[in-house]
């Protein structure tokens, strides 16, 4: 029989291999493990990516301590204290002291907002968004090395969303401007600025696209689009390409959630430029004036007018002693190219006069009548308010087989009361337009004034019953309208 003791001492012993074997086998299993693989990408490649990546690099690291992080604060004011009488109770107030505010008794609060900013010049000038440091009482600034300034506005424009503030400060790193007229889709670009707060944050992506407008964010829109990942704070900071120059000042995003999803846009550099030279020399905005009224050229309006193709802009008004009259610019024309430049949409054209210097002169090229033809006009100062002119007439009604279901009066104190029109209106106006009409269908709405039929003026119910007379319901007519001070051409097709 064997003792207890021989079995513990057995016992010990195989464990004691178990042991010494454990040992072994992970030593050889992590002697395995600090062996490196071997990379399956070349050497070639990784060369190249190395020398991109250090590349990048050093564009971020070059154009970070340029931009800048701006806070604003101000003071809200609320009408009253609180809405509960009780808590001016005496016996309430016994016990809880002061820490409730007295009825009717205006309370202040602070409201900080966060933004960023671009340093545009050594000597302390500062861009931004206008939305950043719109009603701030205090602008700070804190630069990338840690020092910060309080800012003075030196001016702001909402209908671009730019703003420029200065700091007394000198030796400052500016970012150099870049030409955004020469970017295009698929372009690398940087994005800079301090999303969340989170200072000198940078991020990359392309060029999605160029010349975005329409977007409802500002009055002047010509913005770039880029998927580099932009997010509340980011706001007026910098876009960059490759290069490290300023192309845009990043502005806004298209978002659900409030957060990025690959959808930003940015004031383009050569706008944004104009702004700010602008701002810094006259304190406001000059932006130049060419005196016409505008629309988009459809496709039923390029056949009227015999455009080729769907850019450019049509001419629906000239105002009078406007650099466009005196230029010989009618309505009707289509505007081709504007100081060399092919006018892409009216948008397009709108930016272009805006930014030019008043007191240019500028070649206008035009399609009159299916002939091309050029003319130059010399730039003015937007004026605030443009008048229009108004033609005149009589009384009486008529529906027109052509344009069925569209009634049509000649204005009366009655019609111009009753369409909101100016006491002095005259002409012929549109008082009624069935729904299922093909007049509704392209646009024709009550209220609205006719001035020409094909091309013929409408000034009196006459006048108007002529051009329509021998009109078909099979034929396209293209009537020019006025509505609300505003004149557009409106094309009616065949059903």
């Amino acid at each position: 029989m064997i003792s207890k003791k021989t079995r513990y001492t057995a016992a010990l012993f195989v464990l004691a291999i178990g042991i010494v074997i454990g040992l072994v086998l992970s030593s050889q299993l992590g002697i395995m493990n600090l062996i490196p693989g071997k990379s399956q990408v070349s050497a070639k490649s990784i060369e190249v990516l190395t020398e991109l990546s250090e590349a990048l690099s050093d564009v971020a690291t070059v154009a970070t301590p340029s931009v800048v992080n701006i806070s604003t604060m101000r003071v809200i004011k609320s009408p009253e204290g609180t809405p509960f009488e009780f808590f001016d109770d005496p016996f309430f107030r016994r016990f809880f002291g002061d820490q409730y505010p007295h009825p009717n008794v205006p309370r202040e609060r602070k409201e900080q907002s966060l933004g960023s900013g671009v340093i545009v010049s050594e000597n302390g000038y500062i861009v931004t968004n206008n939305h950043v440091i719109e009603k701030g009482e205090a602008i700070k600034v804190l630069l990338s090395d840690k020092r910060d300034f309080t800012a003075k506005l030196i001016g702001a424009d909402p209908k671009t969303d730019i703003a420029v503030i200065k700091i007394e400060a000198q030796e400052l790193s500016a970012l150099p401007w870049g030409d955004s007229d020469k970017l295009k889709a698929g372009d690398i670009t940087f994005a800079i600025g301090n999303p969340f707060g989170l200072n000198q944050t940078v991020t990359m992506g392309v060029i999605s696209a160029v010349g975005r407008a329409n977007v409802g964010i500002a009055d002047y829109e010509d913005f770039i689009q880029t998927d580099a990942a932009i997010n509340p704070g980011n706001s007026g900071g910098a876009l960059l390409n490759v290069r490290g120059e300023l192309i845009g000042i990043n502005t806004a995003i298209v978002s659900r959630s409030g957060g990025y999803q690959g959808i930003g846009f940015a004031v383009p550099s050569n706008m944004a430029r104009s702004v700010i030279e602008s701002l810094i020399q006259h304190k406001k905005v000059v932006r130049g004036w060419l005196g016409v009224s505008i629309q988009e050229v459809t496709s039923d309006l390029a056949q009227e007018f015999g455009a080729r193709d769907l850019r450019g802009a049509i001419v629906s008004g000239v105002v009078k002693g406007s650099p466009a009259e005196k230029a010989g610019i009618r309505q009707g024309d289509v505007i081709l190219q504007y100081n060399g430049k092919l006018v892409q949409d009216t948008a397009h054209l709108r930016n272009m006069v805006s930014q030019t210097p008043v007191g240019t002169r500028v070649k206008v090229k035009l399609l009159r009548k299916k002939k091309e033809t050029t003319v130059e006009a010399m730039i003015a100062e937007l004026p605030k308010k443009t008048a229009e002119v108004v033609p005149g007439g009589r009384a009486g009604e008529r529906e027109s087989s052509a344009l069925a279901g569209t009634v049509v009066r000649e204005v009366t104190p009655e019609i111009a009361r009753r369409f909101g029109m100016g006491k002095d209106e005259k002409g012929v106006v549109i008082v009624k337009v069935a729904g299922d009409s093909r007049a509704f269908e392209a646009g024709l709405r009550p209220g609205d004034i006719v001035l020409q039929v094909n091309h013929a003026d409408i000034v009196t119910l006459e006048d108007y019953n002529a051009a329509i007379g021998n009109l078909s319901n099979d034929e396209i007519v293209l009537l020019l309208v006025r509505r609300k001070g505003q004149d557009l051409f409106v094309t009616l097709r065949p059903e």
